[in-house]
C-alpha cells in the first residue's frame, strides 16, 4: 500500500504495487482485446477510449443503472482476489469496467456516481498517472499518484467522497479494470 510512517498520503487512497505480474497483465490485455469494446457514451459525448462493463452497466445519458452481462470467470477470479487482499466482504464487487485507452486518451475530473461505493483500477501494460483533486476556499489541493503497470489503486472514505479524479491523456496504449461496489 502506498502507506508511509504517517499513513496514507490522502485517507482512503490505497495502492497495492504488483498485483498482477508481467504474465499475468499479458493474460488480462488478451482477455480485453478479444472483448467487444465500444466507444464510452457520456450523455451527447463519445470519448477516445473503448469500454466493456459486467455485472453492472450505468449509462450516463438516462442516469439508470442496469444488469449487464455476469462477470466471465477469469474477470470472477480478479474480482475476489481483489476482494481477498482489501479485505471486503466476499461478492462485494459488483461491477466492472474493462477499458481501452489509445494514445491521447485522458479521463476528465470526475466523482464516480453515487451510487457506487469503494473504486479499484488495476493498471495494466503502461504507466499513467491518476490526478486528485479537492476544491479549497483559494482554489484546489492536488495529489498525483504514478500507477505502474500491474498495481492497483482504491478510492474509498475521503479520497473517494471528497477529491475528484482524472487520468492524465497517456503517451502510450494502456488498458485497465475498474471494479466497484455498491453504496
Amino acid at each position: 500500500m502506498n502507506d508511509d510512517f504517517f499513513g496514507p498520503a490522502i485517507p482512503g487512497l490505497f495502492l497495492i504495487e504488483d498485483l498482477v505480474d508481467e504474465a499475468a497483465q499479458l493474460s488480462l490485455i488478451t482477455e480485453i482485446e478479444e472483448t467487444s469494446l465500444a466507444p464510452f457514451r457520456f450523455q451527447q459525448w463519445t470519448g477516445m477510449r473503448e469500454t466493456a462493463s459486467y455485472g453492472l452497466h450505468y449509462d450516463f445519458t438516462a442516469s439508470t443503472l442496469s444488469e449487464a452481462e455476469a462477470f466471465r470467470p477469469w474477470l470472477d477470479k480478479l474480482a475476489r482476489m481483489v476482494e481477498a487482499k482489501c479485505e471486503l466482504p466476499g461478492r462485494s464487487i459488483v461491477h466492472a469496467l474493462l477499458t481501452r485507452y489509445p494514445v491521447g486518451a485522458a479521463i476528465g475530473w470526475h466523482r464516480d456516481r453515487a451510487i457506487f461505493g469503494e473504486v479499484f483500477g488495476i493498471s495494466l501494460g503502461t504507466e499513467a498517472v491518476l490526478r486528485l483533486r479537492r476544491r479549497q476556499p483559494a482554489g484546489f489541493s492536488r495529489y498525483s499518484l504514478p500507477l505502474r503497470p500491474g498495481s492497483l489503486y482504491r478510492l474509498s472514505g475521503e479520497a473517494r467522497n471528497q477529491w475528484e479524479h482524472s487520468i492524465a491523456p497517456l503517451q502510450q496504449l494502456r488498458r485497465s479494470i475498474t471494479l466497484r461496489t455498491l453504496a
